[in-house]
């Protein structure tokens, strides 16, 4: 069968030192008209702002029957015990359940180093969410969730300034773990080098 379905797949938040990973996984018709989403591309060129725009507008799509898309986050202590590709494996498991994707009707496709199991036609590209719009769409999805997560979880631990770095070990992150040490969303794995005051 001719794929009917094109699925783009990409992650928010691989590196930081704090907070869930996130995988966002969009799925849109063959032909999609991307005129009905303006200024996709890799979340991390595209504006706070304009991210949230992308999101809400995908959310209205998604609402019409015109795409469909879902996020899920796997936790600190899921990326301490298993790793993060077990995480985000986990993750991506559960949107494409979520989706219910049929690998005989959809073509994935995933950014950077990702792979969807293997029942499934798939192509892995490099810099995919700068190339393909279906994979920006997905790291967009991915990082608005993960940062909006972030920033509500920041008023229970205040004194790591969530809010503002999301958990990545800026300079001002690392000083405040040094300060006040770890806490229960911290990934223990990615802190090692981080001396306590």
């Amino acid at each position: 069968m001719k794929a009917k379905w094109i699925i783009g797949i990409d992650e928010a938040g691989r590196g930081p030192l704090a907070g869930p990973v996130a995988v966002g996984v969009v799925k849109i018709p063959k032909g999609f008209d991307w005129k009905l989403v303006v200024g996709v591309g890799d979340s991390k060129k595209v504006s706070e702002e304009n991210r949230e725009a992308i999101f809400h507008r995908a959310k209205e799509l998604r609402h019409h029957r015109q795409l469909d898309f879902a996020v899920a986050q796997v936790g600190s202590s899921v990326i301490d015990e298993k790793g993060i590709v077990f995480a985000i494996n986990t993750a991506m498991a559960r949107c494409i359940n979520r989706l219910e994707l049929n690998e005989g009707d959809c073509f994935i496709k995933l950014d950077g180093a990702l792979r969807a199991p293997s029942q499934f036609s798939q192509e892995t590209i490099i810099k995919g969410d700068d190339k393909e719009k279906v994979i920006g769409l997905a790291s967009i999805v991915a990082k608005v969730t993960r940062d909006k997560y972030m920033k509500k979880i920041a008023r229970q631990y205040f004194q790591y300034g969530f809010d503002v770095h999301k958990g990545y070990g800026t300079k001002l992150h690392r000083e405040n773990i040094a300060k006040y040490g770890k806490c229960p969303i911290h990934r223990v794995s990615y802190c090692k080098d981080i001396k306590i005051l």
